[in-house]
């Protein structure tokens, strides 16, 4: 009988991990998909594309402002409650977006729906770290799961496309009800209820205020500062808010009893250089990821629909290495893996230091395919530290740092390398029309000159931000060397060093 309950349990957890993947899945499907959407909402609504930019800003602020704070509740009252109630109004927030009539109307359910989607990421780590407790075992439904990140980027292309061509624009935001109606009665089914073993009796309101300004202000300068200048006035000012709000929650959280964040989190070295590692690594990726589909359409002559193919690989790379990642728990000692699953990671970025305008599809797909793998295969390992290295009663804490931290990289990885590919394809112009002889110098032989400048300009800023992206993960690959981690204790989630 023992033995029966026993396998029905160990089923029951491979269904918890299927029902999170959907919630997971969904929320970030829906942060891409909506990118594909913005040219019929910008002749909808009559508007411009830096205010239509405005629908996706709006939304990444209010997911990174909200992440710590849900995932203190999580702890708190209990995750169950905390991802049924986000996942509840992200799908009320989806239909909201899906009647929007203007931009402001847009822009307030876009809100609703990255307050409610950051809910996901923090509860959903909690909940798969304290269902699935045998240390292989956990390190493969977190590595699964992380996978899932990233898969819903490359199916958003592919989704999103069919989507808005035969049903119109509303339909990527509508089409989350009847999903969503599935995933919210499997978390009721299957999700048990858990929460901290030291209920939290005052909330740290302060620490979430201060926290989410400084978040305010470093997000919004990476997504705009671009466009504004990075030393233009509204730059200076987010600068400004991001400090001096962060030194105000570092003290308020330094003495705090409960706190939002809990800064002996960053007294473990183990937790530290695997965050460190993270975010170097998806530093690296999204920067690079995000200016593939620019590269293939720019360059290749691609439609929008098949740059989205060319990231199919990258999924079965990603669902195929993240259970090879999870099986070498125990087995092998995590440094090891996180540092090789880096390195693999650096080496697909490399390749695409060799794209030119002859490059053909594969060009494209094999570094792609080899960087995921690389990822996927790492993932498992990076999640499982972090859960592991906390007390169990702070593991939605610490799941909510890791999701800032991945987020924040992205974000950098995108600002960082379009301003150096910005800068460097204005150096390379300089330098390479220096070097120039034009025989002809008629005016169509000039204008022809001039092109074939930019061009080879262009590229050569491709290659040059390619190979500055895999120097930065391979450094992380190094620095994942000195993690330290020798023994773990799979019933209190502490790594011991």
């Amino acid at each position: 009988m023992k033995e029966k309950e026993n396998t029905e349990w160990s089923g029951m957890k491979w269904l918890i991990l299927l029902t999170v993947i959907i919630g997971t899945f969904l929320g970030r499907l829906d942060q891409t998909i909506v990118n594909l959407a913005l040219p019929k909402i910008i002749n909808d609504f009559g508007i411009t594309v830096g205010a239509a930019g405005w629908i996706a800003t709006a939304y990444i602020l209010a997911n990174a402002v909200f992440v710590p704070i849900w995932g203190k509740l999580g702890d708190t009252i209990g995750r169950k409650k905390v991802y049924i109630l986000g996942f509840s109004i992200f799908i009320f927030g989806s239909v909201l977006a899906g009647l929007a009539w203007n931009l402001p109307s847009m822009i307030i359910f876009r809100v609703i729906q990255a307050i409610a989607g950051s809910a996901d990421y923090p509860t959903a780590m909690a909940i798969l770290a304290v269902t699935f407790r045998e240390g292989r075992e956990r390190a493969q439904a977190l590595g699964i799961w992380s996978s899932s990140f990233a898969a819903a980027s490359v199916f958003g292309p592919l989704i999103g496309g069919p989507l808005i061509d035969n049903f119109g624009w509303r339909s990527v935001f509508l089409v989350n009800l009847p999903v969503g109606i599935i995933g919210l009665l499997m978390a009721l089914a299957y999700i048990h209820e858990s929460v901290s073993d030291r209920p939290t009796v005052k909330f740290d309101w302060w620490g979430a205020i201060t926290l989410g300004s400084a978040l305010s202000g470093l997000v919004l300068v990476l997504d705009q500062g671009s466009d504004w200048g990075w030393l233009s006035l509204p730059s200076i000012i987010c600068y400004f808010t991001t400090i001096v709000f962060a030194l105000w929650f570092y003290f308020i959280e330094r003495d705090h009893e409960e706190p939002i964040v809990d800064f002996k989190f960053f007294k473990n070295s183990a937790f530290v250089n695997t965050l460190g590692n993270n975010f170097v690594v998806f530093m690296g990726m999204m920067g690079s990821l995000f200016l593939i589909p620019i590269f293939a359409q720019t360059f290749l002559g691609y439609s929008a629909t098949q740059s989205g193919y060319l990231f199919m690989p990258m999924a079965a790379a990603l669902m195929m290495a993240a259970p090879i990642g999870g099986a070498l728990t125990g087995r092998v000692k995590p440094q090891y893996v996180i540092a090789a699953s880096t390195f693999v990671a650096a080496i697909g970025i490399l390749l695409f230091a060799h794209l030119d305008p002859r490059s053909t599809a594969l060009d494209i797909m094999i570094p792609i395919s080899i960087m995921a793998f690389g990822m996927g295969f790492g993932m498992a390992q990076r999640t499982n530290v972090i859960a592991s290295v906390v007390p169990k009663e702070e593991i939605g804490m610490a799941s909510s740092v890791l999701a800032i931290a991945r987020n924040i990289a992205g974000a950098f990885g995108i600002a960082i390398f379009s301003t150096i590919l910005s800068n460097r394809i204005k150096t390379n112009v300089l330098v390479i029309a220096a070097r120039s002889i034009i025989k002809d110098l008629s005016p169509s032989g000039i204008a022809k000159a001039s092109q074939l400048i930019i061009l080879k300009a262009e590229i050569a800023a491709y290659n040059y931000v390619f190979v500055v992206s895999s120097l930065l993960v391979f450094i992380g690959a190094f620095v994942a060397l000195f993690l330290r981690v020798e023994k773990e204790d799979t019933e209190t989630h502490i790594i011991v060093e």
